[in-house]
């Protein structure tokens, strides 16, 4: 069967317990289908980037699923219909991720790459900025024609 990695955004009004009592709901549907939910990972309420339907924030699940097609339409038909869901997502992938998705692994600022290789330090308070030898200009005669 294949592999499908879906996400879906729920409203900022639902609670937390209601988000898990639906997540559960759509995985009993694709359970009743034939297939089945390998991992369910709840990355809580985040801030959306555009309001949709008047929701500036959403509970974001994935679902990760090893399941037939007829198995997704019928969860998609679901989504579709459910209030409580703002918008939804269905990937078809390879092989499912093993372990946290990118959403939940934590990286701190320290963990990141340094991008200032081209940058120039900067002198400390009450130092005076050397910019290096300054050559004068040269002044451009001005032609005047009469």
């Amino acid at each position: 069967m294949p592999f499908y990695e879906n996400v879906f955004i729920a409203r900022q009004d639902v609670s937390a317990q209601q988000v898990e009592a639906l997540t559960n709901q759509f995985a009993e549907i694709v359970k009743a289908n034939g297939g089945e939910v390998k991992k369910t990972e709840t990355w809580g309420l985040k801030s959306l980037t555009y309001r949709i339907k008047k929701n500036r924030k959403g509970h974001y699940v994935l679902l990760n699923i090893d399941a037939p097609p007829a198995a997704l339409k019928e969860l998609e038909r679901n989504m579709r219909i459910s209030e409580d869901v703002l918008r939804y997502l269905t990937v078809r992938v390879e092989a499912l991720e093993e372990g946290p998705s990118a959403m939940q692994q934590s990286r701190s600022r320290d963990d990141r790459p340094r991008r200032d290789g081209d940058r120039f330090e900067r002198p400390e308070r009450g130092e005076r900025f050397d910019r290096g030898e300054r050559r004068p200009r040269e002044r451009e005669a001005q032609v005047v024609q009469p």
